[in-house]
C-alpha cells in the first residue's frame, strides 16, 4: 500500500480546517496516510481544537507565522512517505482522490507533481492558471471581461484549449492541492521561504518542471472553496504584489 502523507497549513481557521481533516478521513481508503497540521500561530485556539477532535492527527506548533511556504516545510525532516500532499484548510474531498493520485504516480515514476482539476462547491471549475507567470498573464487574471466571459489571454494562460478529461504537462500548479512525490518534494527543499503567501506555488512547481513531468490531472477532483482575499483586502493585496516582484526577480521579468 502506497505511503502517503499530507499537511494542511492553518491560521485561525478552527472550524473550516476541521471540516477538511474531516472529508480527508472519510474519503482516504486505499493508503496509508499521515496527516499533519501545522499551525501557524492562531490565536483561537485551532492547535488544541486539533489536537483533541482528532487524535490521528499530528499537531505542529510554529514558533511564529513565517507565512504557508515556511509552515509547510516544517514537516520535511519528518516525511518518510512516498507521496507528500500539500492541502489548503480551505480544501473538500469527495472521492478517494490520494489513492487514485498515488496509483496514477505509481505507474509513472517520472511524474513528480500532479495537479487535479480544482472545482467549487457547484461543481464549476476554477480557472487557474497553467502556464508559468509574466506580467500579462498576472495582471490580466485580475482583470474580468465584461459579464464574466473567459478572455483569450486567460484561455492561454489556463491551457483551457488543452482536450478535455486528459492528464496534460503544465509548469505552473495551484498550491491548495499540491500531490508531490516525496523524494521530488525534498529535493527541492520545499518552499522558497522568501514568500510569504501567494507565488510561493509557482515557484515550486516551476523548480519541479526542472527535474520531473508536472502534470495536471482532470479525472481527480477536489473542491476549494477559495475567498481569493488578496481581491477584498489591502493588506493581503500588498503582500501578494510583493511575492509577485520576489517572483520576478528571482526568474526574470517576463511580459
Amino acid at each position: 500500500m502506497n505511503r502517503v502523507s499530507a499537511c494542511i497549513v492553518t491560521y485561525n481557521n478552527k472550524d473550516k480546517v476541521a471540516e477538511t481533516i474531516q472529508s480527508i478521513f472519510e474519503h482516504t481508503a486505499g493508503v496509508e496516510l499521515q496527516l499533519f497540521v501545522v499551525d501557524n500561530c492562531s490565536s483561537d485556539g485551532t492547535a488544541d481544537f486539533i489536537e483533541n477532535a482528532f487524535d490521528r492527527v499530528t499537531v505542529i506548533r510554529a514558533k511564529r507565522n513565517a507565512g504557508f511556504g515556511a509552515g509547510h516545510n516544517m514537516v520535511l525532516p519528518f516525511l518518510e512517505s512516498d507521496y507528500h500532499v500539500v492541502i489548503n484548510p480551505d480544501i473538500l474531498l469527495k472521492t478517494d482522490a490520494l489513492s487514485e493520485l498515488a496509483s496514477y504516480a505509481q505507474e509513472h515514476t517520472d511524474v513528480g507533481l500532479l495537479s487535479p482539476k480544482i472545482i467549487f462547491p457547484d461543481g464549476s471549475e476554477q480557472i487557474l492558471g497553467k502556464k508559468n507567470p509574466t506580467v500579462r498573464y498576472l495582471g490580466g487574471h485580475r482583470i474580468s471581461k465584461k459579464g464574466g466571459e473567459i478572455s483569450p489571454l486567460m484561455k492561454e494562460y489556463c491551457m483551457l484549449d488543452m482536450p478535455e478529461g486528459e492528464p496534460f504537462e503544465i509548469s505552473n500548479a495551484s498550491g491548495c492541492f499540491m500531490f508531490f512525490r516525496t523524494d521530488v518534494f525534498k529535493k527541492l527543499g520545499g518552499f522558497d521561504e522568501r514568500f510569504f503567501m501567494y507565488l510561493e506555488d509557482c515557484d515550486i512547481a516551476r523548480r519541479a518542471a526542472e527535474i520531473s513531468k508536472v502534470l495536471y490531472f482532470p479525472s481527480v477532483e477536489v473542491v476549494h472553496l477559495w475567498e481569493r482575499a488578496s481581491k477584498t483586502s489591502k493588506k493581503l493585496l500588498l503582500v501578494h504584489v510583493q511575492s509577485i516582484i520576489k517572483y520576478f526577480l528571482k526568474w526574470g521579468i517576463k511580459f
